[in-house]
């Protein structure tokens, strides 16, 4: 059978009546917003189980199973998971189109261990009695823990009991390593991933749970600590809560990106079902193409905080770079969209996301505030702060208002807020090509440092052609490559399997082809390849933090005391973060040796 486009597979869940499908095997009856029947699963003869319009999903409150309309047909009817979609479609009168099947997806036994992983972890947090100051901490925050259930909130314990528990099961060790779920000491054992932590289970858009963020309890360093990449898992792929808010998105015709999970709970709580976050680290272009599947819309709710304003421009840079339109709400002083919930209800909510001003004028608002509009040096400063936003526009009109709006405020002509803008703008060297007759002598590119880690993600793509789709998936938002390196990359991405390293020489350009020549010659061995990859992205996601420490000691210099002091914890934050990736440990150097080399 032949695998189904994610894209269809989202056709085919907003299409399905699942209050109409489920209520062909339970007696529901509409109870509020809800419909609620006995359990189909253990036999309950109480209205327990629970049928969400909203959120396209079921879930009972006795023995807790849950899922969408797909996961029901699985579970009820015994079906694999290809099989309940096409019934599902069939139901709704979609057609799912035959091809010939590329073979089972390698990754199954990676969804299944995570799956099982959080039916554990939910299980644990719900029953165990070591889960008890987790249960304590949601019931102080004024989390309600009946509506938290249904979301699959776990428990990760200290000890080796999750590890049994997965073994019992029949899950391996390198599964569960491979899945994110265990990590190898120094020593080279294996122990869980997570301890002691309240586990958030992140799901990608099939609702499929992907991987975890967990946050920590009591003392301990990280206060979060995410799943690592697996062929799963990117965060910077995903969104928190994406899979259940959008629906809610397409409907409000907006997205709330608000910082952290509890900000998102407190919102969904609130009634405000569109909001999302990142996962713990610094916005991505993917994650910004995600939000644009649904709207055009965005509002930034970040902490009021100088930490929380800066987090919020990086954020709307990467969202008007790729052509939504973004505004800022911003909640009282000391206070983030959590604590706004619980001090003001929905009320309070509403009333900061209507007065949310569109990013540029936000900028404006801010930098009046500190005087900076009323002297000379002070609008030259402003415009330094205004021109990120103007370059990030991609969206013409935008770009045009941003431009009319600055010189306006600042007092000075369009044309030299113009000029500024283009100043700075990067500009994409050309790739064309002088054309080439017969056989020609490959070139040699400029070689650059800077691109060693992208040059042993290059070799792993021509060598083990079964990376290559992983690679550049996992690559996107991270780097910017330029020349020979972006061609080669782009077309390794897009190449299948099958296709040899030397049948592309054709298809690029001729310093693409002398790099592509280059690689060929190589010698390869048999390196570890998890240990490449993993190395080098470590390296250059390290890379992308050192840079963000360089902006840090430049906005130092001018910022107020108040601002020196959180860029401080921001910078000790980042070096703890580059610690931890260790870049120095990872510099994977392969043998290069021509194949003309004795």
């Amino acid at each position: 059978m032949s695998p189904i486009p994610d894209e269809l597979i989202e056709q085919v869940r907003d299409a399905a009546d699942i209050v109409a499908l489920v209520g062909e095997h339970v007696d529901l009856r509409k109870t509020g917003s809800d419909f609620r029947g006995p359990c189909p699963f253990h036999g309950g003869k109480h209205r327990n189980f629970a049928v969400i319009p909203k959120k396209q999903m079921f879930y009972c409150f006795v023995c807790h199973e849950a899922g969408d309309v797909f996961t029901f047909f699985m579970k009820k009817l015994g079906m694999e998971y290809p099989t309940a979609v096409r019934e599902v479609a069939q139901r709704c009168g979609i057609t799912i189109p035959e091809r010939p099947t590329g073979g089972p997806d390698p990754r199954e036994p990676l969804f299944s261990a995570v799956a099982a992983a959080a039916e554990w972890y939910a299980r644990r947090l719900r029953e165990a009695d070591d889960a008890g100051p987790a249960r304590k901490y949601l019931e102080e925050r004024s989390f309600e823990l009946e509506k938290l259930w249904p979301l699959g909130l776990g428990y990760a314990p200290r000890g080796e009991e999750f590890r049994t528990a997965m073994e019992k099961l029949g899950v391996t060790p390198d599964v569960m390593l491979n899945a994110g779920l265990l990590v190898r000491k120094d020593d080279g054992n294996l122990r869980p991933r997570f301890w002691n932590r309240l586990l958030f289970p992140i799901q990608d858009l099939r609702g499929r749970v992907v991987g975890f963020g967990g946050r920590v309890l009591l003392e301990g360093q990280p206060k979060y600590l995410n799943s690592p990449d697996t062929p799963i898992f990117h965060k910077g792929s995903l969104l928190y809560n994406l899979h259940d808010a959008r629906h809610a998105v397409r409907k409000a015709d907006r997205a709330i990106v608000v910082e952290g999970y509890f900000d998102v709970l407190r919102l969904v709580d609130a009634g405000v079902e569109e909001a999302v976050a990142p996962l713990g680290t610094a916005f991505t272009p993917e994650q910004a193409r995600l939000i644009k599947r649904y709207t055009q819309n965005v509002i930034l709710l970040y902490d009021s905080d100088a930490a929380g304003l800066r987090a919020t421009f990086r954020a709307a840079d990467v969202l008007l770079n790729a052509g939504l339109r973004v505004t800022v709400a911003t909640p009282p002083p000391e206070q983030d969209p959590d604590t706004l919930v619980l001090r003001g209800g929905a009320d309070a909510v509403r009333a900061v996301l209507e007065d949310a001003l569109d990013v540029l004028e936000r900028k404006l608002q801010l930098l009046d505030r500190k005087g900076w509009l009323a002297s000379l040096s002070g609008r030259r400063r402003a415009l330094d702060r205004l021109l990120p936003s103007i370059r990030a526009a991609s969206d013409n009109v935008t770009r045009d208002l941003y431009v009319n709006r600055t010189a306006d405020a600042l007092g000075i002509s369009r044309q030299s807020v113009i000029q500024e803008a283009e100043r700075g703008r990067w500009t994409a060297p050309s790739t064309a090509q002088a054309p080439v007759t017969g056989p020609a002598t490959p070139l040699r590119p400029k070689r650059s440092s800077r691109s060693a880690p992208e040059r042993d993600l290059l070799r792993v793509m021509l060598r083990e052609p079964a990376w290559r789709g992983r690679i550049a998936e996992r690559l996107q938002g991270l780097i910017v490559l330029e020349g020979a390196e972006r061609q080669l990359l782009d077309l390794l991405g897009k190449a299948g399997p099958a296709v040899s390293g030397g049948e592309l020489l054709e298809d690029v350009g001729a310093d693409a082809r002398g790099l592509l020549a280059e690689l060929l010659a190589e010698q390869w061995g048999s390196p570890n390849v998890d240990a490449v990859v993993d190395g080098a992205l470590k390296r250059i996601e390290s890379r992308a933090l050192e840079k963000q420490l360089r902006d840090i000691d430049r906005q130092i210099s001018v910022a107020t005391e108040q601002e020196k002091m959180e860029l401080a914890r921001e910078k000790e934050s980042l070096s703890r973060q580059i610690a931890q990736l260790n870049p120095a440990r990872w510099k994977v150097i392969l043998k290069r040796r021509s194949r003309s080399a004795p």
